[in-house]
């Protein structure tokens, strides 16, 4: 307690408090943006209404937090957020342009309905930021970015969907093989039901993906804190983990990530939910759990390997693959492209953004 009531005598614990919140509530935001990830399909095929359907996502967004806790074990995209970007070139001013320039492209694109990636834009902040800070891409030879860390999340842009969609497609196509001298109807009523495991399958996905990238920016914070303002002996050894640090002595931090992301899922976001549900492609219960099913497994080998993905587009990918299952006409490709584009831009212009709000910042102070 007296630690926190220190970090209001000093500026940058005051800076420090307010990126928690404002990531805090990015991660509000991060829910109910991508509210329509899970529930889109059991919506738009009648399973569970609007109101039950975000009430069972959230429960297993909040849920991924003791897998990742007890079973995974570890918070491996959190530390990859934390630290794609050279510590050299962070400072607190870096990560709040960051995030409210992640903040204002969520916004916009949740209310033109545009599913995009709040991890990418939240990527693409942080490192917009930190080049603005840095006065460049490598000045003085030293790289801005830790490129080993930002080339596969650059790679799974396109990487995640494609692998939702290969996944997608033969999932879809074993299982109308073996229910193919199935009566229709029998079948139509097991995969409804089956469709509630599928989106909780993909929600605790989502929830496990997506809070820990706000846990990975508040680690960077905190971190830039304890190692250059209060000189925390903990930070400070050689060869330590510091985000593990931050996790054993902050260890609230992950419990609101994912309280938060639950509580935005629980807030929905219903212009997205159509785009998702019935603009790409019309979705059966039985393309309902495949997409899902395919998303979740894409969100669980990813999270293993500790790279952040866009669940968005995981999803998106899965569901193409299920459309393709039909016929190539299914897919309605022309709202398929649109989305492809709003995905490339995202990293570019959220860096873009976070550079005019880092100099707006230093400009008024």
């Amino acid at each position: 307690m007296d630690f926190f009531l220190g970090m209001f005598t000093n500026q940058a614990g005051i800076m420090l408090m307010i990126i928690i919140v404002l990531a805090l509530g990015f991660d509000y935001i991060n829910g109910f943006h991508d509210a329509a990830n899970s529930i889109a399909t059991i919506v738009t095929t009648k399973v569970l209404t609007p109101f039950q359907a975000v009430l069972w996502a959230a429960a297993f967004n909040f849920a991924a937090y003791f897998i990742s806790l007890y079973i995974i074990g570890e918070f491996k995209i959190g530390n990859t957020i934390a630290k794609s970007v050279n510590e050299n070139f962070i400072s607190l001013e870096v990560i709040f342009a960051g995030l409210v320039a992640a903040i204002i492209w969520n916004l916009l694109t949740w209310k033109l309905g545009i599913p995009s990636s709040s991890s990418h834009t939240l990527i693409g902040g942080f490192i917009g930021a930190a080049v603005a800070h840095a006065g460049g891409f490598a000045p003085g030879g030293v790289d801005v970015i830790v490129y080993s860390k930002v080339i596969p999340i650059f790679l799974f842009i396109f990487g995640a969907p494609f692998l939702g969609m290969i996944l997608a497609y033969f999932i879809t196509v074993g299982i109308m093989w073996i229910c193919r001298n199935s009566n229709s109807h029998k079948c139509d009523v097991w995969f409804k039901r089956l469709q509630l495991v599928s989106s909780a399958l993909f929600s605790l996905g989502h929830g496990g993906n997506d809070a820990q990238k706000v846990m990975g920016i508040i680690g960077a914070a905190v971190i830039f804190y304890h190692v250059n303002v209060d000189m925390d002996p903990s930070y400070l050894v050689e060869g330590v983990d510091t985000f593990k640090v931050f996790v054993e002595h902050w260890w609230w931090v992950p419990l609101a990530s994912f309280i938060f992301i639950g509580l935005g899922t629980l807030s929905g976001g219903w212009k997205i939910v159509k785009t998702m549900g019935s603009k790409i492609t019309k979705v059966t219960p039985l393309e309902g759990v495949a997409a899902e099913t395919a998303g979740a497994v894409a969100l669980y080998v990813t999270e293993h390997l500790g790279i952040p993905v866009s669940t968005t587009h995981t999803i998106t990918g899965s569901i193409i693959g299920v459309g393709v299952t039909k016929r190539i006409s299914a897919v309605r490709w022309g709202v398929t492209i649109n989305l492809l584009w709003a995905w490339v831009l995202t990293i570019p212009v959220s860096a873009i953004i976070a550079m005019v709000v880092y100099y707006l910042i230093h400009a008024i102070l």
